[in-house]
Parts: structure tokens; sequence; C-alpha cells
């Protein structure tokens, strides 16, 4: 599990000038958000074990990715480590504004979302990845649920709809479902991989299936603010979402108390990174090989022990 952690932690520990800090309140703990996705779960145990060696107690608080953010202002959820923007609801800019909560830097995955689908399918489709394409083969991907549409397999209904989405702006002939859970959108991969059947779905990296599974993803007309703004915009005049992602910033929110109540693990928090690179191989070992998320973060925090200790160093020496 070599990584590349030295220009993430170690740089951040060299070069944050993060202000020394009292611990603070060390008797109660700071409870870190939990969401619905392994990579998610990783970046968090990873933060929560950097601050527990930094004497910190800490609490892993299952939580809807979707619904969070007013827990997270009323001080309930202290900090949520892996927040991509593409993805967020109004509820997290209301909350926003109210400065409840804030943004404490970006995390330093490197994210792209959209339709995706396995290198195989690209013979059962001719003209792909051209989301065009699409368009004339629909029927290759439809079931009894969807008939005469095809199916697209959409994120789990707790992260929203963004394949709906995309299926009504850009008026393409198929129905999104959603996926049960992350693991349903693995177990579909999977099957259609080794079942060599159509498949198309809403997907993201950093994620260890990108490289496992040889997926693409579809050539969807590029997203820009307009799109999301302006119906005017793109090859629908007449909806919004005619477009793919959003470039996604993934970033990390805190409680905007944390500070005054924790300032070292303020510190500690704002200066943690974890990078595509590191991420990718640690979901592979906890997906794949069946390793708890627990025991994946403690070995990746003991073989870069040195700049852990650092990052903690700068926050309260």
């Amino acid at each position: 599990m070599k990584s590349v952690l030295l220009s993430g932690l170690s740089v951040l520990a060299l070069t944050g000038a993060a202000a020394a800090a009292d611990l603070g309140d060390t008797s109660a703990p700071i409870r870190l958000a939990i969401n619905e996705w392994t990579g998610q779960h990783l970046s968090t145990h990873v933060a929560g074990q950097i601050l527990e060696q930094a004497g910190y107690t800490v609490e892993y608080v299952t939580a809807g990715y979707y619904n969070m953010y007013p827990a997270i202002g009323e001080g309930e959820i202290h900090a949520a480590l892996e927040v991509w923007e593409s993805n967020v609801p109004d509820l997290y800019y209301e909350v926003l504004d109210t400065g409840a909560i804030a943004e404490i830097g970006d995390l330093g995955l490197v994210a792209r979302e959209g339709f995706a689908y396995p290198a195989h399918v690209a013979e059962l489709c001719p003209g792909l990845p051209a989301w065009e394409a699409l368009m004339d083969c629909a029927m290759q991907f439809a079931t009894a649920e969807t008939l005469p549409q095809g199916r697209l397999v959409d994120y789990p209904a707790d992260w929203g709809t963004p394949g709906a989405d995309r299926v009504a702006g850009l008026e393409l002939p198929f129905r999104a479902v959603p996926a049960g859970s992350e693991g349903a959108l693995i177990a579909e991969l999977r099957a259609s991989t080794e079942r060599g059947t159509p498949l198309l779905m809403v997907f993201w990296q950093p994620h260890w299936a990108i490289a496992e599974y040889d997926v693409t993803f579809v050539d969807l007309p590029a997203g820009t603010p307009e799109c999301y703004e302006d119906p005017a915009w793109g090859t629908n005049p007449n909806a919004t979402s005619d477009c793919d992602f959003l470039p996604s910033r993934i970033f990390k929110v805190a409680w905007s108390g944390l500070a005054e109540q924790w300032p070292a693990a303020a510190e500690i928090l704002a200066a943690y990174q974890l990078l595509t690179e590191d991420q990718q191989p640690m979901m592979g070992m906890v997906d794949n090989d069946g390793q708890p998320v627990e025991e994946v973060a403690a070995a990746y925090i003991a073989e870069h022990a040195d700049e852990v200790a650092a990052i903690i160093a700068a926050a309260t020496e």
C-alpha cells in the first residue's frame, strides 16, 4: 500500500503553517459523519484516527448525505470529511448561509461523475462513448421494468436523482432506476462484466471499480453553470441539466463551533488531505478483500506515522 502521501499529508504538515492550538475539551467526543459509500468511510476513519492520536475521542455517526447539514449546524455532528460539490442539496447552502457550518478546505481527491459503462458495452451500442449513441440503442438496455425505455442505474435515492435529471434534460429514451446502495451498484457492474450484458449507470471516481472493471464514461455535453441555470443553453431549450456533471470539488465541512471547542482538532482537520492515489487502493481492500475499514485506515496511518505526527505537532506545538 505504498502511496504518495508525501505530496498530501506531509506537505501540509510542513507548509500549512497552522498556529499552535490547545486541544480544548478532550472530555467530549468529536462526532464525524459516516455517509453511504466506502471512500467516505475511509476518508473519515483516517481523519478520526489522526484525531485520536492527537488525544481526542472520536465517534462515528451514521448520517444521510442529503440531510446531515442541519445536524452539523446544530453541533450534533461536528464534521463531514468528504462532501461532493456536484451533489449537495439546496439544504446545504441554506445552512451554510446561516454561518452554522463552514467549509474547512479541499480533501484532495480528483473527482469525476457521469454516465458510465463497462468496456464491452461499446460493442452493444455502436457510437459510444458519444452520448448521442444512446438515442439509437436504448432498447439494448431495456428490462421488463423499463420497457420500452432503456434502464439507467442511478445513484441510491439518498444521494439525489442526477441520472433522472440528465435523462429528462437530454430527452434520452431511458428510465432512471435508483440503486439500493453503493454495493448494489458494484453488483450490477460485476454482473454485467461477467455476463457481457448491457449496463448504463451513474458512477464516479475515485473508485477502485474504475480500474477493476475497465469502466468508461459517456461523453455528455460539458457541464457548465449555464447548463443548470438557463434552459436555453444546450441541446434542449426547454430544460436544464442537459449536460454532464459539473467538475466536482470534494471538500470538508465542520460545525462552526469546532474551532472554539477543539482548537487543535480544527487545525488538524483543516490540514488533512487524502489523495485519489491513496484512497482507491484502500477502497479495493475493503470492498474486494473484505478488510474492515478501521483496519485499512489503521494500516495507512501506521505506514505514514512520521507524517501524521508532523501534522499533529504543527497543530499543537
